[in-house]
């Protein structure tokens, strides 16, 4: 039987591309493509397909959200992360939110196909090579534990605000309530030990999340 597969990513150009060089592969068949996790969430119900290729920069609630909710909907759920993204951190919050492999849109086109067959037979998948960003200078607070604090939750919010959303647009990304968001900010301010949001972009960009 085929390995059915469900696309997620927002743009259409790179969703043809992996829907292509899947279908080089006769025991691989693309059944759904989303370009939204919430959209995601509801064809991952429709057609319950073998593996999940997720993408997490994404409008709305993005990757990670996604993949919560998905495995939330069934914790058999087998997601392929497929991102940009080579830092420790966003390695550490895919698994923990429930993927079972993690590879970059840098790595050869044939790692894609061997992932999702490796993930569709039971087995984890992360890409050789992914490592913490070195950004660190000497003396400077260890950022990626000070991360490693932060909730799921406070991660997003934390990602929204440093890419210069407002708290009113965060909420609205995050289906949240603009006071929640507003004390999420806080609490990540607290925990990451900076005061404004200036210093989150800093950090941020330090650390390679954006």
């Amino acid at each position: 039987m085929k390995i059915r597969v469900l696309l997620v990513d927002d743009h259409a150009v790179v969703r043809a591309g992996f829907r292509l060089l899947l279908a080089s592969v006769e025991a691989i068949e693309v059944v759904a493509e989303a370009s939204r996790c919430e959209e995601a969430c509801k064809l991952y119900d429709d057609f319950r397909p073998d593996v999940v290729v997720m993408d997490l920069s994404m409008p709305g609630i993005g990757g990670l959200e996604g993949i919560r909710r998905i495995t939330a909907r069934d914790p058999e759920a087998k997601i392929l992360v497929f991102s940009i993204h080579d830092e420790k951190v966003y390695v550490e919050r895919a698994l923990a939110a429930g993927a079972k492999g993690y590879i970059t849109k840098s790595s050869a086109p044939e790692m894609l196909i061997t992932a999702v067959q490796a993930i569709a037979g039971g087995e984890d998948y992360i890409e050789a090579g992914l490592k913490a960003s070195d950004a660190f200078r000497a003396g400077q607070p260890d950022y990626q534990a000070l991360l490693a604090a932060l909730s799921p939750k406070e991660f997003d919010v934390f990602r929204l605000l440093a890419k210069g959303l407002t708290t009113h647009e965060a909420a609205d990304e995050l289906c949240l309530g603009v006071k929640t968001v507003a004390n999420y900010s806080t609490q990540i301010k607290a925990k990451l030990k900076v005061n404004t949001v200036a210093e989150l972009a800093r950090l941020a960009i330090d650390l390679k999340i954006l």
